[in-house]
């Protein structure tokens, strides 16, 4: 329809295997994705030709390691739209970049009492750096709420702002209910009021296009193994003017320019934030996860997947007793629900039987699940990959173990 779906699926080894003796239905790609094989050769072509320790070396594979991860920065750079590469920084992952903003904006930027604001749909990752920062710091971590369909309300969330306010924190897609909030117009409303946003896209970047110049946002998170990538990779990009304001995270090799016993000066970006021996291998496997997704084409990705969410969404609607948690108008890739008085993880235990892997539990958003009073889903999320026929393996076996009680 869009893309050719069994072309991409022979790309990806992982789903050619069968579990407890049938196909796997891998329906977890929120939690992470497969990797194609390209991803899984450039690891080994690294480590097999050009391995070492990059920038310090003035050896042969020192420098060629060195171009690889530096044009796997600008492969970044590119794909996210960044004015420049110094702004693309690589961390451990999205929650690494959360923390490492979190640390540096709080201990340089606030006071006690200056506020953080946050809302109901945060991922753990989202809440927690702040949580640890208010106790050492003394600020205020603020909660916009959301609908009761899973949206924000703009009008609700500018009423939570206030002179305090030193930063807004939201994810662009809520890894459980699937909303795609409107990130530009918060963008546009934080800065009618001077505060900066850092724009979560854990769950946003392997299926929507984004701009960062477009948007005007001032922070950007993400993770690699989100995006067909390795794991322990991460990205977090900054304006170039707030990340020259905001002090290292972390102390050691490569982020300096001198050390003495007595005081250090510190690298230029991005340098100065990429203290270690930093993932060159992931990185450059990263950029291949990028030039993957560019070469099937991210618009024809997003109209794929919008229809598999569509067709499933109508498929799990008719099953009786079937509640979808989530119905915002705008969703991506993600489908939560409960069915009847049958337990997430009762129903997902028995799902995994039939070789359908989706996801139980609070999805590391428990005071989301909190606010609506429940403890917890089960979760099917999609990918490229992802066929009608696995749609229709899952709602077969949702009406098998619904049977069974």
């Amino acid at each position: 329809m869009y893309i050719d779906v069994n072309e991409i699926r022979n790309d990806f080894p992982i789903l050619s295997q069968e579990v407890y003796g049938k196909p796997l239905v891998y329906l977890d790609n929120a939690a992470t994705t497969q990797k194609p094989y390209e991803v899984i050769h450039k690891i080994e072509e690294i480590y097999s030709t050009i391995n070492a320790n990059i920038h310090r070396g003035a050896h042969h594979l020192s420098q060629l390691a060195t171009e690889s991860h530096e044009a796997a920065r600008r492969t970044v750079q590119n794909y996210i739209h960044a004015p420049s590469s110094r702004e693309i920084i690589f961390t451990h992952g999205t929650t690494d970049s959360i923390n490492l903003v979190a640390d540096s904006f709080c201990r340089s930027q606030c006071r006690p009492g200056d506020e953080i604001l946050i809302t109901t749909m945060e991922h753990h990752a989202n809440i927690i750096p702040w949580q640890l920062q208010r106790d050492k710091t003394g600020i205020v971590l603020k909660v916009a709420p959301i609908t009761p369909q899973g949206e924000i309300n703009l009008e609700s969330l500018e009423e939570c702002i206030s002179s305090k306010t030193k930063l807004i924190a939201l994810t662009h897609v809520s890894n459980v209910l699937g909303t795609v909030n409107p990130i530009a117009e918060v963008i546009r409303l934080a800065h009618n009021y001077n505060t900066p946003v850092l724009i979560d896209a854990a769950q946003s970047i392997q299926h929507l296009p984004i701009d960062v110049q477009s948007l005007d946002c001032d922070f950007l998170v993400f993770s690699s193994h989100k995006m067909y990538g390795p794991t322990g990779v991460g990205i977090l990009y900054g304006k170039e003017n707030w990340l020259e304001k905001l002090p290292p995270y972390q102390g050691g090799g490569e982020m300096i320019a001198h050390v003495t016993f007595e005081k250090t000066t510190f690298n230029e970006l991005p340098f100065k934030f990429e203290a270690g021996t930093p993932d060159y291998v992931g990185s450059a496997a990263l950029a291949e996860a990028i030039r993957y997704i560019e070469k099937t084409g991210l618009d024809k990705i997003q109209k794929y997947e919008a229809h598999l969410l569509q067709y499933a969404t109508e498929r799990l609607l008719q099953i009786p007793d079937m509640q979808i948690i989530g119905t915002a108008a705008h969703k991506s890739s993600v489908i939560s629900f409960l069915v009847g008085g049958i337990h997430p993880y009762d129903m997902g235990l028995l799902l995994d039987r039939l070789g359908i892997a989706v996801r139980t539990g609070h999805h590391c958003a428990q005071p989301l699940m909190d606010a609506l009073g429940i403890e917890g889903t089960l979760r099917a999320s999609f990918a490229f990959y992802n066929t009608e026929e696995e749609v229709d393996v899952l709602i077969s076996g949702i009406e098998r173990v619904i049977k069974m009680f």
